[in-house]
Formats: structure tokens, C-alpha cells, sequence
């Protein structure tokens, strides 16, 4: 298992897995970073049922383009450009999740309350890793990951709460969603993750992630109300 913290002076003396790796995910990482404003800005900022909350949708999509900016600094820092993924065509995204559009605000509510949610796990496999300008810009993210999670979690609550038909677009949202949250911790034996682990770039295989995850959100969908959807229903990862 490979210890070292790694700085970008160091970068091009590191073995050629360790830049395919750390570029690779890189990518990744900006492309779901400015894939959440591609699905939702268009429709939900005209739609969005208040001017606050109109101003809402509008302060998460810049945070979240910000996050694409200094995730694309730091691979650009190490030779990979990203900025392919800023024009690329939802439907080429690379998490499943970030294809197609929102177009209800239960969806973009849910969205924010389990996908977001994600996010958060996907930044927190790079607490601590090896590459320390990766590890540095962290904070700052996850800290508006966390608003973005609470301001999802809150307008699905005022949908469950609304009533009876409320309740039901906001179960209908979940079951959609949830699955695909599940999905994007990708398969249980990948190779790739073990790889990632084995170079500390992440701390979890893909399966503890999701079980971790799985730990956290069932609880809170149990208090809100709201029905668990089956973890293995529709899921195209396993």
C-alpha cells in the first residue's frame, strides 16, 4: 500500500498507473462537478417556486461550477484537460445520474437531498489521499456540498409535508434516485477502486462506500416518512 503524500513537484517521477489514475479520476470528478448545472439550471431556475429559492438555484449552480474550476486547476496542474466536459452533451456524462434532465422540482429537490449526498462521498475518498493539491482544495467543496445536501433534505421535507400528494411526488423522486445513488459508487469487485485504494487516492472499496451510505440515508428517509426503495431494483451496477 502505497503511503506517501505526493506534491506536484513529485508528480512526474510517480509510476504511470498511479498519473492514469489521479488524471482519471480527475476527470471524473469535474465532469460530475459541472454535470449538476447542466441538468437542472435550464429548467428549474424559471420554475423554481419562490425568488428565493430561485436565488438558491442559482448560488448552488455557481458553487458547483466553481468546484469544476478547481478540480480542472489541479488536473491542470498535472497535464489532463477537462474542459471537454464543460460542452459535453448530458447524455455523455460519465455517471449515469448526470444524463437526461430535471424538469419537477420534487426531482430537483430529491436530487439535492440524495445526489449531492454522493458528492459528499465521492470528495471525502480523497480525505487524506496521496496527492496533497487534490487533498487541499477539498474543505471549501465539501463545506457547500453540505448546504446544497441541507437545502435538498428541506424541500423534500415541505413536499412531504404539504400533504398527502406532496408526499407521494416526493416517494415517486426517491424511488428514482436512490437507485441511482447507488449506481454511482459503480461495481462491488472493480478492479479500478481496488487500484485507486491500493495508491490512497480513496479509502473505501466501491461496496463499503455504498453500504456506508446506504447506513446513513435509510434512517433518515424512515423518519421523513418515506418508504426505503428496494436497493436492488433497478440497479445496474452491483
Amino acid at each position: 500500500m502505497f503511503t506517501d503524500k505526493i506534491e506536484l513537484k513529485d508528480f512526474d517521477k510517480m509510476d504511470p498507473e498511479y498519473k492514469e489514475l489521479l488524471g482519471h479520476v480527475l476527470t471524473i470528478q469535474a465532469d460530475c462537478e459541472i454535470g449538476g448545472p447542466h441538468l437542472y439550471v435550464e429548467t428549474m431556475l424559471p420554475a423554481a417556486p419562490t425568488r428565493l429559492d430561485q436565488l438558491i438555484i442559482a448560488r448552488t449552480a455557481a458553487e458547483e461550477i466553481d468546484h469544476f474550476r478547481k478540480v480542472a486547476r489541479v488536473a491542470g496542474d498535472i497535464g489532463v484537460d477537462v474542459s471537454f466536459v464543460l460542452s459535453q452533451p448530458n447524455e455523455k456524462r460519465f455517471v449515469d445520474a448526470f444524463r437526461g434532465s430535471i424538469t419537477t422540482w420534487e426531482d430537483n429537490s430529491v436530487f439535492g437531498f440524495l445526489i449531492d449526498r454522493i458528492g459528499r462521498y465521492q470528495l471525502e475518498e480523497f480525505y487524506d489521499c496521496s496527492y496533497l493539491p487534490l487533498q487541499r482544495i477539498l474543505p471549501d467543496i465539501v463545506t457547500e456540498e453540505l448546504g446544497h445536501i441541507e437545502y435538498g433534505y428541506n424541500k423534500t421535507l415541505e413536499l412531504i409535508l404539504s400533504g398527502d400528494a406532496g408526499k407521494a411526488k416526493a416517494q415517486k423522486a426517491v424511488d428514482y434516485w436512490y437507485v441511482r445513488a447507488l449506481d454511482m459508487f459503480g461495481r462491488s469487485g472493480s478492479q479500478r477502486s481496488e487500484r485507486y485504494r491500493y495508491w490512497g487516492l480513496k479509502r473505501r472499496t466501491n461496496e463499503q462506500a455504498r453500504q456506508d451510505y446506504m447506513k446513513e440515508v435509510g434512517p433518515i428517509l424512515t423518519q421523513m416518512g418515506l418508504t426505503i426503495p428496494d436497493p436492488n431494483k433497478g440497479r445496474r451496477f452491483m
